[in-house]
Formats: C-alpha cells, sequence, structure tokens
C-alpha cells in the first residue's frame, strides 16, 4: 500500500426496515407470491375495513358509478405538505377525469421524511390501493413489497391496455419480477450507462480529440498533460469503485457491486475477481496511481463530493443521461463527455421512482389504477395537475408554455416522480427537446438478458455481507489504485482468499441457483 497502510472500512449491507405486521394478503391468485412466507394476517379492524372497501367497490361498478381509489404519494419538493391543498387537488383531478374515466381518486401526499412510516402503515392497514415507490425507499422499497405479496399481479391488466403502449417493451421487462408486472416505471431514464468526463477549458487549450476516447484506457496521453497542469487529481474517482460501472458492457452486475455477475456472452454467474476484465482494470487504476494520476485521497475516501465543483482535477466519470449538459451546471464549470459504455436497462434502473396496486385491492380497483396510470401517462393536462398542483394557485405558465413553479407553492411534484415524463409539461430552464432526448436515451438502449431477475440474498445474507467488508478491505482500494501496479496479482489472489474465507462460494453458488431458476421460468 502506498506510502501508509489504509485502513479499512466496513461497507455495511443495506438494511431494509421490515415491514410491520398485520399485512393484507388479498385478492390471492392476483397478490404477488414469492418463495418467501406470506405476509401475516391483518387485525380484525382492518380485515372488516377492507371487506368494506372490497364490498363497496363491487357494488360501485356493478351500478356503473365510479371506483374510487386511494392514492398515497411523497412529496420531495416541500418540507410538510398541505392538506387543504392537496385535496384541492385531488378534486380538481376528480372532476378532470370524470367525464373520461370511471374512476375517482382520494390523494394522500405525505413529505418525503414522514412517507415510509406512514406509507408502510396504509399498507399494512389496507388503506390505501394505488402506491407510489421506489428500488430505494425504505420500509416500502419494491422487493420488500414484493417479498411480503403485498403488491397486486397487473401482468394481465396491463396487457393490451393504453399504459402498455406508454413505455418500451425493455422497460416493462427490466421492471418484472419473476415475469410478472408488479410495479408501473415512472417513464425517466430508464438504462444504466457511464461516460468520461473532461474539464473543457483543458480539453480546449490541449487540443483533445475526445472522439478517439471510446475506452478509460485511451485517456492516459490526457492524463499525462493534467499531470504536467499542476492538477492535485489528473483522474478524480470521486472515491467510488468503477468497476461495475466501467464494465457493465461484458457484465450485469445483478448485485450492484464487482461481487459477482452474469457473464453477457456466456448468460452464467461469474466470480468477478477471478476475470481478466477485472485484472486489468485493477492494474491500470494502480498503474496510474504509481505515475501520480490518481491520488491515494480517492484510496482513503478523503476527497469530497464538492471536489468536481473546483479546478484541482482534470478528468472524472459520469452516470450517462438523456442531457449531459446538466452536468456542467452541477459542477459549476463547462465540462464535455466521452460515452464508453453502452446504455443498459437492467433490473435495477427501471425502478428508481415508480407505483404499484396493493394485493388488498379489488379486482375492480386494480382496473381503476390501471385506468387512471393510462390517463396519467397519455393526457397532459392530468399530468400537470398531478404533477404540479393547480395553475394559477401553485404554479404558471410562461408565454412559451414552461412551468414557473411559485415560491409559495403548496403544492409542488416534479416530473421523475410523478408518471411519463413525455407526457408532463417542461419546466422553465429545461430543454426545449427533453422529450425527444429521454425517447432517444430509452429507446436505443440495450436490454440485459439478466433484466428482471432479482437476487434474494436471505439465505446468505451474513455471508454476503461478510463478502462486503473483504471488498472494503481489497476490492475498493484496488479499484482506486491503493496499491502499487507490481502488488495487484498478489493482492488479487489475497482478496480471494478471504472472499472464500467469508463463504463467498456459498453466495456466489445460491446466486447461480436463483440465476438457473429464473431463466427456466423465463422461457
Amino acid at each position: 500500500m502506498k506510502n501508509n497502510v489504509l485502513s479499512s472500512r466496513i461497507i455495511s449491507a443495506s438494511v431494509i426496515a421490515a415491514m410491520s405486521a398485520g399485512m393484507l394478503a388479498g385478492c390471492g391468485s392476483s397478490a404477488a407470491t414469492t418463495a418467501s412466507s406470506a405476509a401475516p394476517a391483518a387485525s380484525s379492524a382492518a380485515s372488516t375495513a377492507a371487506a368494506s372497501t372490497a364490498a363497496a367497490s363491487t357494488s360501485a361498478a356493478a351500478s356503473g358509478t365510479p371506483v374510487n381509489i386511494n392514492v398515497t404519494r411523497a412529496t420531495f419538493n416541500l418540507g410538510a405538505t398541505d392538506d387543504a391543498e392537496t385535496k384541492a387537488v385531488q378534486d380538481a383531478i376528480n372532476a378532470y377525469i370524470g367525464p373520461k374515466i370511471n374512476v375517482q381518486i382520494t390523494l394522500n401526499d405525505y413529505a418525503s421524511g414522514e412517507f415510509p412510516d406512514k406509507a408502510n402503515m396504509a399498507v399494512a392497514a389496507g388503506e390505501t390501493n394505488l402506491l407510489w415507490t421506489a428500488s430505494w425507499e425504505q420500509a416500502v422499497d419494491c422487493d420488500d413489497l414484493v417479498k411480503q405479496n403485498a403488491v397486486y399481479d397487473l401482468t394481465d391488466l396491463i396487457k393490451g391496455s393504453t399504459l402498455e403502449g406508454t413505455m418500451p417493451e425493455g422497460i416493462w421487462k427490466a421492471s418484472q419480477y419473476s415475469g410478472k408486472d408488479y410495479f408501473v416505471p415512472c417513464y425517466k431514464e430508464s438504462a444504466e450507462g457511464y461516460d468520461v468526463m473532461f474539464r473543457k477549458d483543458l480539453a480546449d487549450k490541449y487540443k483533445w480529440d475526445l472522439t478517439k476516447v471510446t475506452k478509460l484506457a485511451d485517456i492516459e496521453p490526457m492524463l499525462a498533460d493534467c499531470k504536467k497542469e499542476g492538477l492535485k487529481y489528473p483522474y478524480l474517482t470521486q472515491k467510488t469503485a468503477m468497476f461495475h460501472r466501467y464494465g457493465l458492457d461484458d457484465f450485469d452486475f445483478f448485485s450492484q457491486d464487482s461481487l459477482m455477475g452474469v457473464d453477457r456472452s456466456t448468460d452464467e454467474v461469474v466470480d468477478i475477481v477471478t476475470t481478466d476484465q477485472y485484472k486489468e482494470f485493477c492494474t491500470l487504476m494502480c498503474k496510474w496511481a504509481d505515475e501520480g494520476y490518481i491520488s491515494e485521497d480517492d484510496a482513503t475516501k478523503t476527497t469530497t463530493d464538492t471536489t468536481t465543483q473546483t479546478q484541482d482535477w482534470g478528468i472524472s466519470w459520469w452516470t450517462d443521461v438523456p442531457n449531459n449538459a446538466e452536468a456542467s451546471t452541477r459542477y459549476t464549470q463547462d465540462v464535455e463527455m466521452a460515452h464508453v459504455t453502452k446504455n443498459w436497462a437492467h433490473s435495477t434502473t427501471t425502478l428508481g421512482s415508480c407505483f404499484c396496486v396493493t394485493s388488498n385491492s379489488t379486482a375492480e380497483q386494480a382496473k381503476a389504477c390501471v385506468d387512471f396510470l393510462g390517463l396519467l401517462y397519455t393526457d397532459n393536462k392530468l399530468a400537470d395537475l398531478y404533477t404540479f398542483g393547480i395553475e394559477g394557485t401553485d404554479y404558471d405558465k410562461d408565454s412559451d408554455g414552461f412551468v414557473v413553479k411559485k415560491t409559495d407553492a403548496k403544492y409542488n411534484h416534479s416530473a421523475w416522480e410523478s408518471g411519463d415524463v413525455e407526457d408532463i409539461s417542461l419546466e422553465k430552464g429545461e430543454p426545449k427537446d427533453k422529450v425527444d432526448l429521454y425517447k432517444t436515451f430509452n429507446t436505443t438502449c440495450e436490454t440485459s438478458k439478466a433484466a428482471g431477475f432479482r437476487f434474494d440474498k436471505s439465505k446468505v445474507e451474513d455471508k454476503y455481507t461478510a463478502c462486503l467488508s473483504v471488498f472494503d478491505q481489497y476490492g475498493f482500494i484496488l479499484e482506486n489504485g491503493g496499491f502499487s501496479e507490481k502488488e495487484v496479482e498478489g493482492k488479487l489472489a489475497e482478496y480471494q482468499k478471504a472472499l472464500d474465507a467469508a463463504g463467498y462460494q456459498d453466495v456466489l453458488k445460491e446466486a447461480q441457483t436463483q440465476y438457473d431458476a429464473w431463466k427456466a421460468s423465463n422461457k
């Protein structure tokens, strides 16, 4: 290790908050079913309430009166929600959709800080039908909802619906669990890919030809220029392990780390540490560190999140998005990009914001939810109401039709958590061609063979967590140039030995078993 011994750090595995007891199983075969045990029975009060709701909904559907659905969402743009304004938006939505679909909504809007607990309780008590959630939203994340049999199987309802046609087939596929549609993605950027990012002033000064950068190794001559410039961070890793990002074209990293992945050439789960690609990447990083292109600060995690806003770096990385120009605003200086991976739709890219129908919902309510989403994703007026609130009260539109939010708005959401980016009006400051940018981004991405596969770590959770600790001691440091180039081969061997001692082979075997079963069920 260079200069000093880097202290090891333990990367804790994500601890997902357990859902409350009393989850309604509901709807029999329409609820999500997994290998995990069924959700516990609801309390008698919740059961009675759910039964009454079901009876009322069935009666309403039979009589032709609107089916009411409870909608639960989080707001990220306000510190607290305003019940009166939420009710006003709800009423405006109902007045608008009444002549169009046989649905009325009860809108529940919670500040993001209280949303996980509020949503969790609403699901457990059977008090919501249409729920906004995300793969990262603690307590009601997608994995937890499926494991608890808390989500309705929408596969047959979506097929042939207006909603189905709002997104490419690959997006739907990547969002599935065991081939079933339990979630409806908010249609935004739905793929993952990576760029190398350059400070434009340096690119202009040294006349770098960025069109020739097609892989990471191509930037080496430019790093020499950055070192000559006297920069502290010629290549800034942003204290990030990058192999499971730069290696996307070779592997589907379903566990979102560099421990394992599906080899795209063989369609089998592989031990990443043993691959030629991993050795080549780590060797390159350590070589660059030896040459002064990567600072020890990245390996010791002492660079800051605002380093990219300084003049101390020359080249770094960027997650490819439909509008890459936003990076210049974020980093307060002009930057340029070279795209070095394809963009991939896979199991973790489409559910960063999504809707589900809870399994306590009746068949009529589930259909009403799909009908409501179908209209929300295709009708601009409804989309703007649901996203921005009431025009003239919560927002105005300028002469070019861009949304200008009011500073005192009491209802305030963003497109990324509201539906279909193609259907929601643009906010002032967004590019006029935003919809085309997103459409191109999402329709030109590759869909992974493993899209829809989700590794259930519950059987090997302790061993997987132990392996993450080993990764922090070896993998993270290797990927950030924390060893000398001549140490790489030996450190890789030590790394593998430590992983195996932590139970890695059992984790790998379990992942392969699950992947084989998933492939067989999706033939």
